[in-house]
């Protein structure tokens, strides 16, 4: 497995917030095509494994086509114009290319005749002191891939899971290259599954943190943090768990784009996705009978609270009632006229209260 990247565009490139894009009204004409080279933060022509000479990105797939190579775009967070002047060039299929724009899919594998998309979540561990009951805990984004037979396409979304690195390392491995496009969509789902694992590792430190509050000596409230961490970790399983599907696919059937001499390389890529689901599957099992130990460990509290204040009440009852009887004035009542009446009822009193105090710390109440 290869390690994680950290940016398709450098680590420092501010991100740019897309603009509400509305639907075009049936009938209006398109907008202008901007240039393709305002969206691109990355662009290399690769040809038998070797980065060739630096080519403008409007340049690039017309020199791949002429080489017998292939040509790599890196883009961050199109606009529906930028990815449209793209479109144009790559011939890219346009429900595809509104997916790119718009984000927010499932992880998913489609073919377009000889083109393929694919869909990938990204995530990335946040960093925090404490895990609190609003502490947020897994970010995730996306990256699309368009893949051609002369071309592949990767598109960022989210301010991690980027490529940068990534396609330095791949520059290191022109047997890797060689083997087309397809060598890149795999680092790219490998580098993907890598941060998987390193977020699911994460999560499973602040899983034990939890489990050692719960079972602490010390009474804590560990409900709303549990509640929390697991919304958390749906993210990170609504990122994995589709995204074996896809890898099957690539990994078993014959696929047009996709070379037999990498499908093993697929193979080990679903493999490492597969354990990572069953990870985060226990992860969510855990945190849910920790949970329940929480809430029980609550009820016995609760009821623990409720069996001393009942024997507070019943010792402060029979003062009260020996107190309130006397208190009514009669003219004929025990001992009323007794010089020594008063220090007895008091010694009545202190010793049925010490008697109940007796039982109640026999019996654990207290």
């Amino acid at each position: 497995m290869t390690g994680a990247g950290t940016a398709d565009a450098p680590s420092d490139t501010p991100a740019r917030r897309r603009p509400r894009v509305r639907p075009r009204p049936v009938g209006a004409p398109r907008p202008a095509p901007r240039s393709i080279g305002e969206a691109v933060v990355g662009c290399g022509v690769y040809v038998d494994g070797r980065r060739q000479e630096e080519v403008a990105p409007e340049d690039a797939l017309q020199m791949a086509t002429d080489r017998g190579g292939f040509v790599w775009l890196g883009l961050y967070e199109p606009t529906e114009a930028e990815l449209g002047a793209i479109a144009q060039r790559y011939g890219l299929h346009p429900l595809a290319v509104e997916d790119a724009v718009y984000a927010h899919q499932r992880p998913k594998l489609e073919q377009y005749d000889d083109d393929i998309f694919m869909v990938l979540k990204t995530a990335t561990y946040v960093e925090h002191e404490h895990l609190t009951a609003t502490s947020e805990v897994v970010d995730t984004g996306e990256v699309m891939v368009f893949l051609g037979p002369h071309y592949v396409i990767t598109v960022r979304h989210g301010q991690h899971g980027g490529l940068t690195e990534l396609r330095s390392r791949l520059e290191e491995q022109p047997d890797l290259l060689c083997l087309g496009p397809a060598a890149v969509l795999y680092s790219v789902a490998d580098l993907v599954v890598d941060t998987f694992v390193e977020v699911a590792t994460a999560v499973d430190e602040d899983v034990d943190e939890l489990e050692a509050s719960v079972f602490s000596p010390q009474r804590t409230d560990d409900i709303g943090r549990i509640y929390q961490l697991k919304r958390e970790l749906m993210q990170l399983r609504r990122a994995v768990g589709p995204l074996e599907v896809p890898l099957q696919k690539l990994a078993e059937r014959d696929i047009q784009g996709i070379p037999a001499a990498i499908r093993s390389y697929f193979r080990d890529v679903l493999d490492h996705t597969i354990r990572v689901r069953d990870q985060v599957a226990s992860l969510d099992e855990l945190l849910s009978s920790i949970l329940q130990a929480s809430l029980a460990r609550t009820s016995l509290a609760d009821n623990e609270d409720t069996r001393k204040i009942s024997a507070w009440a019943a010792m402060i009852a029979v003062p009260t009632l020996i107190t309130g009887v006397y208190g009514m004035n009669f003219a004929y009542m025990p001992e009323r006229d007794w010089h020594y009446g008063y220090p007895l009822v008091l010694a009545v009193i202190a010793f049925v209260c010490w008697m109940l105090y007796r039982g109640f710390r026999r019996n654990g109440w207290l």
